[in-house]
């Protein structure tokens, strides 16, 4: 297990979400809860970073009960394509996915009889009713609708594109369409349903380094802990890249660490109080 020897120099930490600073009850555990909250009293930028939409994320800032100060204004929704700041209520920084992209992606999706689904800050968008439609909506506590004319709608500037289904599906689908759409979008899975569309270049990653550098933070003091592929930019942006210990197998490997605990058993916490923490 890769660990730190020593204590880490950091002012901006960036969380994942699911199965990262959520138990998979999807709450913050009070441990954990308690050592973040000590973090931002020690200066250190807490960054939420989610493919959920901002509504998706603000439960967890709540719980957190940081944004009030300057450590917890921020928040990084959509898996980087927005950066919103708490105090203005505005997004900073945006980023969307070219419209052709999604009419080619839903297109290709719906002739295979998977759903495709786009979003803006508190409502999911599909052009069908299904389970596998509002199973974002149901996981992120977002609103769902469905849109008669869902290609003349994806004329709207939206910042992703999902694509939720069975698993092997969704492997099918992403290795076709990361030939196709090689240097023109980013092609990931979340979760083994969950195949996401970015534009290219966007991700959790440059979004992070792009408030650090607006907080005058230098990348060689920034953290992130995550899980899964849509993570894989920003820990491999970040200075310290933090891999769960239940993440994947490859997201380990890419980590400079991996904490001791799971998502269950406050590996967050854990990693904060040993090696970051005054």
């Amino acid at each position: 297990m890769k660990l730190p020897e020593k204590k880490l120099n950091v002012k901006l930490i960036a969380f994942d979400l699911d199965d990262t600073l959520l138990t998979d009850e999807r709450i913050i555990s009070p441990k954990t809860l308690r050592l973040i909250q000590k973090a931002a009293e020690q200066g250190i930028t807490i960054v939420l970073c989610s493919g959920r939409a901002e509504n998706g994320i603000l439960p967890y800032v709540r719980v957190l009960n940081i944004a009030g100060r300057q450590e917890g204004r921020y928040l990084i929704a959509f898996n980087g394509a927005s950066v919103f700041d708490l105090h203005r209520r505005i997004p900073i920084y945006t980023n969307s996915v070219d419209t052709s992209i999604l009419k080619y992606v839903y297109n290709e999706a719906r002739s295979r009889g998977m759903p495709s689904i786009v979003y803006d800050q508190s409502t999911i968008f599909s052009w069908e009713d299904s389970e596998w439609a509002r199973m974002d909506a149901k996981l992120c506590n977002l609103n769902f609708k469905v849109v008669d004319d869902f290609e003349l709608f994806l004329e709207s500037s939206f910042p992703k594109m999902l694509v939720p289904s069975d698993p092997a599906k969704v492997a099918e689908l992403k290795e076709f369409l990361s030939n196709k759409l090689a240097g023109k979008a980013d092609i990931f899975i979340s979760k083994p349903y969950f195949l996401e569309v970015m534009s290219h270049g966007v991700g959790k990653g440059p979004s992070i380094l792009w408030l650090a550098e607006e907080l005058g933070i230098p990348k060689e003091q920034t953290m992130a802990f995550g899980d899964s592929m849509n993570d894989e930019s920003m820990l491999r942006h970040c200075e310290y890249g933090v891999a769960m210990s239940n993440g994947l197998d490859y997201i380990k490997d890419i980590c400079s660490f991996v904490t001791r605990y799971d998502n269950n058993n406050d590996g967050i916490g854990d990693f904060l109080e040993n090696f970051v923490l005054d």
